[in-house]
């Protein structure tokens, strides 16, 4: 594969100094993966899994921020 580009090398290359860390969540029935932010938000990359209708939805939409409130099941 050939790039051409007047930037150099070191731009292309560039390594984030921030590690970005990817979760997964199922909200509604929907796999997302999240971002997560300060505080409890976070922001949703992409949606994973989910019925059509899901992928037009505009709340659950790649950029969008949500409340990020994780609890514990009683499986019983």
């Amino acid at each position: 594969m050939t790039h051409y580009t007047i930037l150099p090398w070191e731009l292309i290359f560039e390594q984030e100094d921030e590690v970005q860390t990817f979760t997964e969540i199922e909200l509604n029935g929907v796999l997302l993966q999240i971002r997560m932010e300060e505080g409890n938000r976070a922001t949703i990359v992409r949606l994973l899994r989910g019925g059509l209708e899901d992928y037009l939805n505009p709340s659950i939409a790649p950029g969008q921020e949500i409340q990020y409130m994780p609890t514990l099941q009683n499986n019983k």
